[in-house]
C-alpha cells in the first residue's frame, strides 16, 4: 500500500514534512485541525509513507457492520463517546503492556468546530509519561506536518495553549472549522 499512497501523494501534490524520531517507541500523536472526512485518508497515507505502526481511536459507530472489520484492520480502536468510561486507564495499560505502541487521537473529537478539546490524549500522555507528537494536515500547502515530540510540562492549560497555537497556523480542509 505504501507505493500506492506515495503515488497518490505525488499525483495530488502532497508531501510529508518532518518525521517521528526512529528511537521514539511510544508516544501519543494528535492530529488537527480535523475538519473533513478526507483527513482519515490523508492520515492513512502519511502513516504508511512514514512507515508508522500507529493505532487510532474513533467513534464506536464506525466499527459497526458492515465496515467495522475494515476500521479495525486499519488499526482502529472504538470509543463510546456517549458514556464516561475508563478509556484513559485502558490506553495507559496498553502502553504498559506493549514496548512499541503509539496511538493517534484528534483532540477536537469531531470534524465540526470545537472550541474546547477533549483532554483524554493529554491524560494518557501524562499518566504514561509519554511525549506528544503533533501532526497537522495543511491543505493549503498540501502537506502533512510532523512536529518534534513535545514533553508535557504538567501545566495542562499552558501545554494545551502551546499546542493550539501551533495548530492555529495550519489551515484544514475546511478552515472555517479550524482551531481558534
Amino acid at each position: 500500500m505504501r507505493a500506492i499512497y506515495k503515488f497518490f501523494f505525488r499525483l495530488f501534490g502532497w508531501r510529508v514534512v518532518g518525521q517521528v524520531p526512529a528511537e521514539l517507541k511510544q508516544y501519543v500523536m494528535i492530529v488537527a485541525p480535523h475538519t473533513s472526512n478526507w483527513d482519515f485518508i490523508v492520515g492513512l497515507a502519511a502513516r504508511s509513507i512514514l512507515r508508522l505502526d500507529i493505532k487510532y481511536v474513533a467513534k464506536k459507530e464506525l466499527f459497526r457492520f458492515p465496515f467495522g472489520w475494515f476500521f479495525k484492520a486499519l488499526g482502529g480502536y472504538p470509543v463510546d463517546r456517549s458514556k464516561s468510561t475508563n478509556f484513559v486507564d485502558a490506553v495507559v495499560d496498553l502502553f504498559k503492556s506493549k514496548p512499541e505502541f503509539s496511538i493517534c487521537i484528534t483532540p477536537e473529537g469531531t470534524r465540526s468546530f470545537a472550541p474546547e478539546w477533549k483532554t483524554g490524549f493529554y491524560y494518557i500522555a501524562q499518566k504514561a509519561a509519554l511525549p506528544v507528537v503533533m501532526v497537522g494536515f495543511n491543505y493549503e500547502k498540501k502537506q502533512v506536518e510532523v512536529k518534534e515530540p513535545y514533553v508535557l510540562t504538567g501545566d495542562m492549560n499552558k501545554d494545551l495553549e502551546y499546542m493550539k497555537n501551533y495548530y492555529r497556523q495550519i489551515p484544514g480542509k475546511n478552515p472555517e472549522q479550524g482551531i481558534r
